[in-house]
């Protein structure tokens, strides 16, 4: 039983949060994109020289633009 009520659980939050998770995921494969074809070439620039530091940076923002794209949306 406290296994359903836990997957219950995650299941309504998912549901209040589905823009933000959108937009993480939309941001993760953004700033991917971002460093595979413009990056940093001297490899000196602190968020597009690594890969996953780009991702990273693109989910977060991704996050944050869907959170505020929701509010508007309401």
């Amino acid at each position: 039983m406290e296994l359903l009520l836990g997957k219950t659980q995650a299941m309504n939050w998912l549901k209040t949060k589905k823009m933000i998770v959108l937009g993480v995921f939309v941001g993760a494969f953004a700033g991917y994109l971002y460093w595979r074809f413009i990056g940093c070439s001297s490899g000196t620039c602190a968020i597009t020289a690594v890969w996953w530091r780009s991702t990273l940076y693109g989910a977060f923002m991704g996050g944050f633009a869907f959170d505020i794209i929701k509010d508007f949306i309401k």
